[in-house]
């Protein structure tokens, strides 16, 4: 391991260790939400029908977004980078 597990993983996915707990954080804590919405569904089905879906859908989406942006930033990095060639 050339580098410690703490930075490898977050900048993989173009983030700090900082910016990824704050964006780890963020899920889980609406991941949390989310599941509870569901539990209580479970018990009172005409509570929260759609709560637990759309609470995927969105970290989903947000998660897909911050993965393209991150990949459009490195390969926009790389070519920036000393002798490439731009097009």
């Amino acid at each position: 391991m050339s580098k410690l597990s703490f930075s490898e993983h977050p900048a993989s996915v173009g983030e700090t260790y900082f910016e990824h707990m704050g964006v780890a954080t963020g899920f889980g804590l609406r991941m949390i939400a989310g599941g509870l919405a569901c539990l209580v569904h479970g018990l009172l089905p005409f509570a929260f029908t759609s709560t637990g879906s759309r609470t995927v859908l969105k970290l989903h989406d947000r998660m897909v977004a911050h993965r393209t942006r991150a990949a459009h930033a490195r390969a926009d990095a790389s070519t920036d980078a000393p002798g490439a060639v731009s097009a």
